[in-house]
């Protein structure tokens, strides 16, 4: 019997089976089986089943929840709620966290997209196996999870892949490589990706090099005179103890941000006022991408790339501060090496080689991953001849982590549509939806149908 047979049986059956708590779920803690696996192909490795959780409060009443240790060391948590729609959402979160991984790190993501809870979905999020960067490795991580829940529950109606942030190359990546199984039998039904960095890892940090370089030049304190000098492309060297608060307390030492305006002294005003205009950076994402730039490059460049370097500035010319050619001329320059960039490209870039329906939504003013990623993919899968397969979608909002919860759902919807009805998204069809969905939420939608972000 094959997975869609099974389906319809259980249609047939009634909806009281297939969308609400089954007996199955009610007789015991363990996960049960929804659906026939007949067609799926196991690979992920044994592992300890999923243990029944207390589902956080942002979940509606009558959903269940189950959590455990993937087999190569990633936690997951899994949500079914009562009124289950068939569909299961399995979501890359974002990053990458260079901490280790702790077991209820999960739950930040099941709170923050407990909408589509709402909405009926069934939602599937974990860590990955270890802390730092790696896109391949956590894209086989998230395709694990997805086998695990066809595995102990079985095969939904529909699988549909989601990607936050980082967790937006990380599953366009997983798209890539597990787009199918070994008998050529369709993975994931489709893909959502909400705040991409999608510009791949060789286009996505460079400014993050820039601004350590531009930073120093005005600064002078990371590293400061008296501290083991090293290229900034490093991020840290070896050994340093040095924490994010210290990091935020040299940067209000040489910026004043995190002092009120009126306690800034004129020279930091102007240092922050030249960082700022030369990198794009905004004001108060600059502790965040200094941070990125210093513990995330040390994880990259030390621990994954062997100690070569991805980054150019070699060819950069710096303009928007008040002297553009001292800016020049002083500050920090370095070149990428063609091994780091071939081994970070092989990781973390994007071919563009869709092959599910894919549907992004960004914000036009996202501060951290700038909406310029969405250009970045657009042209990859132009140049893959998949613009078919791609819809993208803009809001006018300044956020990155949160964007509207209708619009989320729109999204959602939008998707569902096209891979059941065949009804291709378009940004105005899916403001639309947004518009009829927001009476169930309370906020806005902001989207801008009109809107194409330029390549950077």
């Amino acid at each position: 019997m094959t997975v869609r047979h099974d389906w319809l049986r259980l249609a047939v059956l009634g909806a009281a089976f297939v969308f609400a708590p089954c007996a199955a779920f009610a007789q015991s803690t363990a996960p049960q089986r929804i659906a026939g696996q007949g067609d799926a192909i196991p690979t992920a490795s044994t592992a300890p089943s999923p243990a029944e959780a207390a589902c956080p409060d942002t979940l509606p009443q009558g959903t269940r929840c189950w959590s455990g240790q993937a087999a190569k060391g990633g936690f997951y948590w899994i949500a079914v709620p009562q009124n289950w729609n068939g569909t299961l959402i399995v979501h890359a979160h974002g990053g990458p966290r260079t901490s280790a991984p702790k077991i209820d790190d999960p739950l930040e993501d099941l709170n923050r997209f407990s909408m589509t809870v709402k909405e009926g979905f069934a939602w599937a999020g974990s860590t990955y196996r270890r802390g730092g960067y790696g896109v391949r490795m956590a894209a086989e991580d998230t395709n694990d999870l997805r086998q695990l829940f066809w595995d102990q529950f079985g095969r939904p109606r529909r699988t549909l892949l989601h990607g936050q942030s980082w967790g937006g190359n990380v599953a366009a990546k997983a798209a890539e490589l597990y787009a199918r199984d070994a008998e050529g039998k369709v993975v994931w039904d489709g893909v959502v990706l909400t705040s991409g960095v999608l510009a791949g890892g060789t286009h996505a940090y460079g400014f993050r090099a820039d601004l350590r370089a531009v930073y120093q030049y005005y600064c002078n304190n990371h590293p400061q005179p008296n501290e083991p000098q090293y290229p900034l492309w490093q991020g840290l060297p070896e050994g340093s103890r040095l924490t994010r608060a210290q990091l935020a307390e040299r940067v209000k030492t040489c910026t004043g941000v995190g002092l009120p305006q009126t306690q800034r002294s004129a020279i930091q005003k102007r240092n922050l006022a030249d960082i700022l205009a030369v990198t794009g950076v905004e004001e108060d994402q600059l502790v965040g991408h200094l941070a990125w730039g210093t513990f995330l490059f040390r994880d990259m460049v030390q621990r994954r790339l062997g100690g070569l370097n991805p980054f150019s500035n070699a060819g950069t010319v710096y303009a928007g501060s008040h002297d553009d050619a001292a800016l020049n001329a002083g500050v920090q320059r370095f070149s990428a090496d063609p091994m780091a960039l071939a081994r970070l490209g092989y990781d973390a870039d994007l071919s563009g080689m869709i092959v599910a329906p894919t549907l992004t939504i960004h914000g036009k003013y996202d501060p951290t991953a700038f909406v310029s990623n969405e250009a970045v993919y657009r042209d990859h899968v132009a140049a893959a001849g998949r613009s078919d397969l791609l819809v993208q979608t803009f809001t006018d909002e300044t956020s990155h982590s949160a964007l509207h919860a209708p619009e989320y759902v729109a999204i959602f919807e939008a998707m569902m549509d096209w891979v059941d009805s065949g009804n291709k998204p378009t940004p105005a069809s899916v403001a639309a939806l947004c518009e009829a969905a927001k009476g169930r939420y309370d906020q806005a939608c902001a989207f801008d149908v009109d809107f194409v972000p330029a390549a950077p």
